[in-house]
């Protein structure tokens, strides 16, 4: 089996996280700062901050993210249906493997949304976390209305005594590394194209849910997650690694509505190529990595029809972790 770093297992440094600026200590600084909302941590976001770590080392600094809760975006255009990529304690877990020192969690909400770029600037980033540096993409905007852009961040950093560096748009293969962007690769689910943005496959991490015995009635044993609210790929059949708690599998899993069996409702469920007897409790982790998409997901004509299907799935993941263990093998 290839051996992905689980993030719920990382042994990282001990990150502080302040969930309101009074928690900040008064003498907690000098800071080197990056404000965002980091969804996905991808390999825009993690550049920067890498970058903010050194430097902070360099400057005998503490290096900080400032980050929100809600997404802006769910306050602002709640009609826009923002699905994450991360929630909030999946982006703080990557956020602490990127080594920074702390991260600020603001509450994003009527206060904070109408402050002015100044104000933001000298009650956060001067008054509270004495920031020394600020680092930010091209196209960041902060203050109300996403007035201040990085010229007025440049412009204050001048007035208030911080440094200012912007960051040029990341591009791999042509693809803008974005959380937008991601986003649309994992709508049309294009997971191996979204892996290479991000760094690593995305995932989402949930509990066991209770299914209605197909898998395990009709087809092969499978385990089904409890309902998930953020992003997840396309519908269709994927090739996955699968965590449950500490143990990591091979696996196939389906996104879809299985309408086979003529009930259709939303599922995730996975079954483990690599299977051995587990305790699986309602409270157990569920972390699936999504790795490359076998198929879409379609109607079958009977059960037995979806079997068949099903057998040439898993000897497509069977080859795919094969020819991936060679490669290992070859390059390690």
């Amino acid at each position: 089996m290839m051996a992905w770093s689980w993030s719920s297992n990382c042994r990282t440094p001990a990150m502080q996280i302040f969930h309101r600026l009074e928690e900040v200590p008064a003498d907690f600084g000098p800071t080197i700062v990056s404000v965002g909302n980091f969804d996905g941590v991808h390999r825009a976001h993690a550049s920067v901050l890498r970058e903010i770590v050194a430097r902070a080392q360099k400057r005998n600094a503490k290096a900080v993210a400032i980050t929100f809760e809600p997404h802006p975006a769910r306050i602002l255009r709640p009609e826009s249906g923002l699905k994450l990529l991360t929630p909030t304690a999946e982006k703080l877990r990557l956020l602490q493997a990127t080594g920074v020192d702390a991260v600020v969690l603001l509450t994003f909400g009527r206060d904070l949304s109408l402050l002015t770029p100044h104000q933001f600037v000298q009650e956060i980033l001067k008054k509270r976390l004495h920031a020394i540096e600020v680092h930010e993409g091209y196209n960041f905007h902060f203050g109300h209305k996403a007035v201040g852009d990085v010229k007025t961040l440049s412009e204050l950093g001048c007035e208030m005594g911080f440094e200012v560096t912007a960051y040029p748009e990341m591009r791999l293969r042509g693809e803008p590394v974005s959380s937008s962007h991601i986003r649309r690769l994992l709508a049309a689910g294009r997971v191996s194209r979204a892996r290479h943005l991000l760094g690593r496959p995305f995932a989402i991490l949930s509990t066991p849910g209770r299914g209605r015995g197909y898998g395990s009635k009709y087809t092969v044993p499978t385990i089904n997650l409890s309902r998930y609210e953020e992003m997840v790929p396309r519908d269709g059949v994927y090739i996955t690694q699968t965590r449950v708690d500490q143990e990591c599998f091979n696996s196939v899993t389906n996104v879809g509505n299985r309408p086979t069996f003529g009930d259709e409702s939303f599922a995730i469920e996975t079954h483990l190529l690599n299977f051995h007897p587990l305790e699986l409790r309602p409270d157990s982790e569920v972390e699936l990595h999504f790795l490359d998409r076998l198929r879409d997901e379609i109607k079958f004509p009977s059960v037995e029809a979806l079997k068949e299907q099903i057998g040439r799935d898993v000897k497509k993941a069977k080859r795919y972790f094969s020819l991936m263990a060679l490669y290992s093998s070859r390059h390690s």
